[in-house]
């Protein structure tokens, strides 16, 4: 019997109905996730107690650092479509990843920045690729697609609940810098668990160098592969010094926007009449979770310090609550895969741009509850820890009809040829929605004599409603409830508009749908 007849077989084994790859991707992704979310839970608390970075400073840093880590999946997608292929890229985004964490343990300047360079790069490489070489173990109009994603964010976000718990208790009892230690140990974990689905032929030829003889054609004493480590390394330094003077990071957005522009108008040139239709629905995901991301992405920054000065917490301290959306998603994840796949085989699952108007519509209800929470301060101004816990379970719940939706739609709506860079594309929404978290997150800093934006017109009668708190009732109050105010106040009014955005998107789904030409 043939023998590539044979190894095919193999590759097609499946466990619980889905191709053998997902195994291994699921567990990489775990990894790779506790390296990120571990580290990125102790970086403003760090910052700010550790450092004594003010919170404007840290909220900059957050914002370069966060919204970096989603532009450079652009530039990796391209990469690995026309050179590197997935796997490479992936090994060497979780090398550069792993080092970061690493460095981190180093108290130095240049090694603070350095390293938050390195794990930019290094997610420029990993994050688009293993994504889409997961949508590569599945043909288009797979009905399991939806389901696997959800699972594969189900690992993500294992990862995402762990790493807060154990590297946050490892910063709080023995230091900062064994926090760090352990995600990168996590990091290497992934790195080992991908290349033992690679050694056990899992992947069969998914992935490869798409043309060897360029791939190993040589200039400058060196093959193509090995060129694109010395820029990834050259690029390094510059990542650094964008975070270090965030304050011009807006720059960068402009010249990111120009980039997309253009190269998605030369897509569109490039492509059939269909492809086109959902290349445009592709772009309008993208922008509604830029959005999502703007609002969302302020976890990790002005709501784990709402957590530490205003919420009394049980059984946790402020890095631990980034625990809290993951262990949701834990919880919530198999239970929407299940019912997307139950929905699917009665044909009554709503479709991909319903999906994400309710996402947003749950999201900004999260917010709400958020922001409702002052109607219950003590003395201290500090809020029930039930609210918190409430308002993070329903913007999981907007998280989970949004997001693993759209990494499933993406490799579906995009051009074969072109759609690593789409699945960049879609992850730089993320590299918006974290330049406008860190705006949004400023919001919340308080200045003293300074009138807040959120105290007047609409959005003080939007706060007053929701919160209970008015600019003239908290005037003379402490400092702690002009602090709760200030966070309270833009989570309600944020909240509310998000609502609104989420409405908007469900109403015009129709001409949407009409657009994905058959995609669901």
């Amino acid at each position: 019997m043939n023998l590539n007849y044979l190894e095919e077989k193999e590759i097609e084994k499946e466990f619980l109905g889905h191709p053998k790859g997902l195994v291994y991707l699921f567990f990489a992704e775990l990894w790779e996730r506790f390296s990120f979310y571990g580290m990125k839970a102790l970086l403003v608390l760090y910052m700010t107690k550790h450092l004594l970075f003010s919170d404007n400073k840290s909220f900059g840093v957050m914002a370069a650092y966060m919204s970096l880590v989603y532009v450079t999946p652009m530039i990796g997608g391209i990469l690995a479509d026309k050179y590197m292929g997935y796997r490479k890229s992936i090994i060497l985004g979780g090398v550069l990843m792993a080092l970061g964490h690493f460095f981190l343990t180093i108290e130095i300047p240049i090694f603070f920045y350095g390293s938050l360079a390195l794990i930019i790069v290094g997610n420029g490489f990993f994050k688009p690729n293993i994504s889409t070489m997961l949508g590569s173990l599945y043909k288009k109009g797979d009905q399991r697609r939806d389901s696997a994603f959800t699972i594969f964010y189900l690992g993500i976000n294992l990862g995402g609940a762990i790493a807060p718990l154990l590297c946050a208790l490892l910063a709080e009892v023995y230091g900062w810098h064994y926090g760090f230690l352990l995600a990168g140990i996590g990091m290497l974990a992934g790195l080992l668990v991908f290349k033992g689905g690679i050694n056990k032929n899992i992947f069969g030829d998914k992935g490869l160098v798409p043309d060897p003889d360029t791939y190993h054609k040589k200039k400058y004493g060196l093959n193509q592969g090995q060129r694109i480590q010395v820029l990834a390394w050259l690029s390094v330094p510059v990542f650094a010094l964008i975070v270090r003077f965030n304050e011009f990071e807006h720059y960068l957005v402009w010249i990111v926007s120009l980039f997309l522009l253009v190269y998605i108008g030369y897509i569109l040139t490039t492509v059939s009449i269909k492809e086109r239709g959902r290349l445009y629905v592709a772009v309008y995901f993208t922008v509604l979770y830029a959005l999502f991301s703007a609002v969302f992405e302020q976890a990790g920054s002005s709501l784990t310090l709402f957590a530490d000065r205003s919420v009394n917490l049980i059984g946790i301290n402020a890095a631990q609550t980034n625990s809290i959306n993951s262990t949701w998603i834990v919880i919530l994840a198999v239970p929407f895969a299940l019912l997307w796949t139950f929905l699917s085989k009665r044909k009554i699952n709503p479709n991909s741009a319903i999906k994400f108007g309710l996402g947003m519509l749950f999201l900004g209800l999260g917010f709400v509850i958020f922001g409702m929470s002052a109607q219950e301060l003590d003395q201290y101004a500090r809020t029930p820890m039930f609210y918190l816990i409430l308002g993070y379970f329903v913007l999981t719940v907007g998280e989970l009809f949004l997001s693993p939706i759209g990494l499933s739609k993406i490799t579906e709506l995009s051009p074969l040829k072109y759609i690593t860079f789409i699945m960049g594309v879609w992850l730089s929404a993320n590299f918006y929605g974290h330049f406008f978290a860190g705006k949004i997150a400023k919001l919340t800093t308080v200045n003293e004599g300074e009138e807040s934006l959120f105290s007047e017109g609409v959005l003080g009668y939007i706060t007053e409603t929701i919160t209970g708190l008015s600019s003239a009732a908290i005037q003379g109050g402490s400092e702690s409830l002009q602090q709760l105010y200030s966070y309270v106040s833009v989570y309600a009014s944020f909240g509310v508009i998000t609502i609104g955005i989420g409405v908007l998107a469900i109403v015009v789904s129709p001409l949407i749908k009409r657009l994905m030409d058959g995609v669901h």
